[in-house]
């Protein structure tokens, strides 16, 4: 178990907005990418790291549809697709050819509860893209995340993990019955052992990684497949459709749910740290209830806490030889 898992006093709390944790820290001359940037807690994210200085790229796989939502703030768009194993090659491949380093890399990028859909490798869509894509693209930037001389990566995970640990012996769905919130939890499991892993092998070049929750937050686009009936029934909007607003229960805005991405690329208070899972603006406590599904989550999600299986080292190393396997990439080394 990640021996940091341990909440601090941050000073701030559910209810903080990303602005409110930027306030003060300049980040001119740093440089980020942002995955999702141009919708949601991406976008959002992406906005205030610009205003603190940072120069900022939203990788996109539609560039009309983002520079649409990004008129009026400074980043620039690049071409990637996370179902696209050559897209984010190229990707990479462009931004390693500027010789810039990246000091914050945010995979905020993601999709939820999606009826079964496998990628044109076979793959299954929510593991590939929140999980396998993100992988990839930290492994072929790890020059660049090194070079910072003091990196964060922020692997962006949900409460959501509390639904199921990776299936190391099915992870694609090839012989289980497929249910779409297994596999949305497996894969945002996937997310914080990644940056478990991730911390622990790379902190000796400066890189720390962390994980992070942003809450139940209704308006981010995630619920394409979550019909106004379910979202009724897990108590995300009212019975006439309106977001339900309550951060000590979670349910926050993008700006609030934001604050904890930020707070985990940005931080001084999280210097000499990393391997963690965060939510609410803070490091969060360890939550030993067991998995559960959305019918029978009650208050736990109000509770919060990460499961221990997601932040096993031993899975880590296990789902990082994985995921190396499946994109040929090697084993557990990022190269």
């Amino acid at each position: 178990m990640a021996t940091q898992q341990i909440p601090i006093n941050s000073g701030f709390g559910a209810a903080s907005t990303a602005e409110e944790v930027i306030a003060g820290i300049d980040l001119t001359g740093k440089t980020a990418i942002v995955t999702g940037g141009y919708s949601g807690l991406g976008k959002e994210t992406a906005r205030v790291l610009r205003s603190a200085g940072a120069t900022v790229i939203v990788p996109a796989r539609n560039l009309e549809k983002a520079a649409k939502a990004l008129t009026g703030i400074d980043v620039e768009i690049q071409p990637m697709d996370l179902l696209d194993p050559a897209s984010i090659d190229a990707f990479a491949q462009r931004f390693l050819a500027t010789g810039t380093p990246l000091h914050i890399l945010v995979d905020s990028a993601g999709i939820m509860a999606w009826p079964l859909t496998r990628d044109a490798r076979g793959f299954e869509a929510q593991f590939a893209t929140n999980h396998l894509g993100h992988f990839q693209l930290a492994a072929r930037l790890r020059s660049a995340l090194i070079a910072a001389k003091g990196a964060r990566v922020v692997s962006v995970s949900s409460w959501g993990h509390h639904f199921s640990p990776v299936i190391f012996d099915d992870p694609n769905f090839e012989r289980h019955a497929y249910d779409r919130w297994v596999a949305y939890g497996q894969s945002k499991t996937a997310n914080i052992l990644f940056a478990v892993t991730l911390d622990e092998q790379e902190q000796k070049n400066g890189v720390r990684a962390f994980s992070a929750h942003p809450g139940a937050i209704v308006e981010t686009g995630l619920a394409t497949y979550v019909n106004r009936e379910e979202l009724e029934a897990l108590g995300f909007i009212d019975h006439e459709g309106k977001p339900v607003l309550d951060p000590s229960r979670n349910k926050k805005t993008v700006e609030q749910g934001a604050s904890t991405f930020v707070w985990c690329a940005t931080s001084p208070q999280l210097d000499g740290m990393g391997g963690v899972y965060c939510e609410n603006t803070n490091i969060a406590s360890v939550d030993s209830s067991g998995p559960v599904t959305p019918e029978t989550m009650g208050e736990s999600q109000v509770r919060g806490g990460v499961m221990p299986y997601a932040i096993d080292p031993e899975a880590g190393h296990r789902l990082w030889t994985l995921s190396g396997q499946l994109l040929h990439i090697g084993e557990l080394q990022p190269t």
